[in-house]
């Protein structure tokens, strides 16, 4: 059975004002799912629901680690970190430590996975699905490395292997926040600066970097959100309230 998910562009947005906007969903949602549990089982039909939300965004120049992340994966103090006027954030997500900036599409989808499956490595690998089909419609060969999360390029040929999106979730009472980040026209020198996930011997890639050529954010963002309705068999509606 398809599910609704509600859909927000949040455009530029400093990276701890979405956060706090996902705890925010996070929050109603397991407020609802609580009042459901202690319902009795005859009354679950007359409870309200929870919401599906599918948010995009873009974020100023930030760094953000993990929680099982390691600090030393940041190579620079935070002098240097003022001099390049980038964020730091230590999150509640897996995985190590990323970047997010211009260029950059990032996606947060907040579900409740009792509607979808509760199966967390499933969520992850629809995720990548997503990305990987994404890719597949501009020509771009993509898909998973053994032992890693994300989306890769060459990650069958030694010494070739490249990210080109990242992903990080976190799930409580099987609703997830946090997500994805996907390097469109991303400069990618801001990751000159992090062992990226924590992986010495690989690199990181961008759309435009393996194209040539500078991509139309917005169109790619389109061909995002329609192949996440066809992985997840969700119907997506662009939400009224914009604002946060």
């Amino acid at each position: 059975m398809a599910q609704t998910v509600s859909f927000r562009d949040l455009g530029i947005i400093e990276y701890g004002a979405a956060w706090a906007l996902q705890e925010e969903l996070l929050r109603e949602n397991l407020a609802i799912k609580a009042e459901r549990y202690n319902m009795p089982a005859a009354d679950h039909s007359q409870g309200a629901g929870t919401t599906n939300h599918l948010l995009f965004c873009q974020h100023p120049h930030v760094y953000t680690l993990g929680k099982s992340g390691h600090m030393e994966n940041l190579l620079v103090n935070d002098a240097r970190l003022k001099d390049m006027d980038v964020s730091f954030y230590k999150t509640n997500r897996g995985g190590d430590i990323t970047y997010h900036g211009p260029g950059q599409l990032v996606g947060y989808p907040v579900l409740d996975l009792e509607l979808f499956f509760t199966d967390l490595g499933r969520y992850m690998r629809s995720l990548e699905e997503v990305i990987i089909n994404t890719l597949a419609h501009f020509g771009i060969a993509a898909g998973r490395l053994a032992g890693a999360t994300g989306v890769w390029l060459d990650s069958d040929i030694p010494g070739k292997a490249r990210k080109i999106c990242a992903m990080g979730v976190r799930c409580s009472r099987w609703v997830t926040i946090h997500g994805f980040a996907l390097n469109i026209n991303t400069d990618l020198s801001y990751f000159n600066y992090i062992v990226p996930c924590g992986i010495s011997d690989k690199t990181v890639t961008s759309m435009e970097k393996e194209l040539g050529y500078r991509l139309d954010e917005a169109t790619v963002a389109d061909v995002v959100k329609a192949e996440f309705a066809k992985v997840f068999n969700a119907i997506i509606f662009e939400s009224e309230n914009v604002a946060i």
